[in-house]
């Protein structure tokens, strides 16, 4: 299988979000449409209350899904379809806004005051964006981990590992959601569908992510202009974007653990219109979304 290679790297910038939470943007709005079909990543990682306790108060979402994933920490969660509850250390929130949810995300102070997950949005292609909402809480132990015979171990929440298959399916994109942890001096090496976008994010570590090991041989964004000292490994808080060319990934930890989320979709290749918690396809449609929250007509399937 000829392996892909790293089209661009990207390095996470400080941003501050809803109340006043303090993350790390991985990528968002300005890399469109690179990362078709997803549209934002973010990390937030903090062991200070102050910088999550404000959370996300009610807002609304149109034409996307949000997908939480919590590392360390709580996250108390309700929406306009009536659902609420708690997601905690290894718990996903996969969130299909469809045609128009209302919901609240209010990060809990634990005895750690530590907080640290990701959220990243994907988008709906044009034929499904008003499609009834959907959601899905999916707990830490529903989640099955795979050992391979290197030693990596994959949480599959989406995807297949091995003939193991996550949780989350029948989703329009088709994606894979893997927590993939590679031991010293081991590597991970992971068949991916044609045409298919993929992405790693790094949680911890460092590693190559692909067989050349020229840190020149590809575009890195938000490291600084002329960075001479450019290092051909990669670590936490980094974005890896792959080429859609190849069918595998080569990823390497050569003196220490490394652990990282691969993402993976099908790309819609559709106009995006994007204005805060709405995507759609055509301003318009904008438009109309922000005029029914407007009047009180957004919510479509309470």
């Amino acid at each position: 299988m000829p392996t892909r290679r790293i089209a661009k790297v990207f390095k996470s910038r400080p941003t501050i979000e809803g109340a006043g939470v303090h993350l790390k943007r991985a990528f968002g709005n300005s890399q469109v449409p690179q990362f078709d079909p997803f549209l934002m990543l973010d990390d937030f990682h903090t062991g200070n209350p102050a910088e999550f306790l404000p959370g996300f108060p009610w807002h609304p979402h149109r034409g996307i899904e949000t997908i939480t994933y919590v590392l360390e920490g709580l996250v108390e969660h309700s929406d306009s379809m009536g659902n609420n509850g708690v997601i905690g250390p290894g718990d996903v929130q996969w969130m299909t806004a469809g045609s128009g949810v209302i919901h609240q995300e209010m990060p809990k102070e634990t005895p750690s005051g530590m907080l640290w997950g990701f959220q990243f949005w994907a988008n709906l292609p044009a034929s499904q964006k008003m499609m009834p909402p959907r959601y899905r809480d999916v707990k830490a132990a529903d989640i099955p981990e795979v050992t391979l015979e290197t030693g990596t171990r994959v949480k599959v929440i989406s995807g297949e590992v091995a003939g193991v298959q996550g949780p989350v399916r029948d989703i329009v994109i088709e994606p894979e959601v893997l927590d993939v942890s590679v031991p010293a001096g081991a590597s991970f090496r992971h068949s991916v569908r044609d045409g298919h976008t993929a992405i790693a994010y790094i949680l911890d570590g460092e590693g190559y992510f692909d067989d050349r090991r020229d840190a020149f041989a590809y575009e890195m964004q938000g490291a600084g202009w002329m960075d001479v000292a450019r290092n051909c490994r990669l670590g936490p808080e980094t974005t890896v974007l792959y080429a859609h060319d190849g069918d595998a990934l080569e990823i390497q930890a050569p003196d220490r653990p490394l652990r990282f989320v691969l993402i993976g979709g099908k790309p819609l290749g559709e106009p995006i219109a994007w204005y805060g918690p709405v995507v759609m396809n055509t301003q318009a449609e904008l438009r109309l979304a922000f005029d029914e929250y407007a009047k009180g007509t957004f919510v479509k399937h309470p």
